[in-house]
């Protein structure tokens, strides 16, 4: 009887063990919060690793816009993968990313896509990003619109900015 006991706790004990397992590959295929997309990013910013990247690039593949945006800010200062950041930061924008949107309007701006000042494209994209409260960028549209950056001179679009910049808390 005291055989059939241990071989019971064994058994038991292997089937957790398995059970463990599997539920920690099945937690590989799912995408993960984004505070814990935002440290793993945070950490391949200080330490770099290719593994870190990667794993974001997966996550990104897999539908998680923080994960898109972070992976753009660790590319958009790369001159060889600014065309990527541009990508992944459309690609967030599209999903509802305001810091995308601003960020994809910041490099429009500033030309940081090519050789050219495009901040006629960048436009939408601050709009997008005003829209769901970000205040830099209602702050940049009132710049814009007060200079006709971009945009038609409108002392009335300078007005509403800067008054949807003062209720962003």
């Amino acid at each position: 009887m005291e055989l059939f006991n241990k071989s019971g706790v064994l058994l038991s004990s292997v089937l957790v063990m398995v059970g463990s397992l599997i539920a920690c590959q099945a937690r590989d295929d799912l995408v993960p919060s984004a505070p814990e997309v935002q440290a793993l990013a945070q950490q391949l910013g200080k330490h770099g690793g290719a593994a870190a990247e990667r794993r974001l690039r997966e996550w990104s593949d897999q539908g998680s816009t923080v994960a898109s945006r972070e992976l753009g800010m660790l590319y958009r200062n790369d001159v060889a993968k600014r065309g990527d950041a541009m990508r992944l930061f459309e690609k967030a924008a599209r999903a509802g990313d305001p810091e995308s949107a601003f960020q994809l309007a910041e490099m429009y701006r500033t030309g940081a896509v090519g050789t050219i000042d495009e901040a006629d494209k960048a436009w939408p994209w601050y709009v997008q990003a005003a829209e769901h409260r970000h205040a830099r960028a209602a702050l940049t549209l009132a710049s814009l619109a007060r200079t006709g950056e971009g945009a038609a001179r409108s002392e009335a679009e300078v007005a509403k900015w800067l008054a949807a910049a003062g209720h962003v808390k």
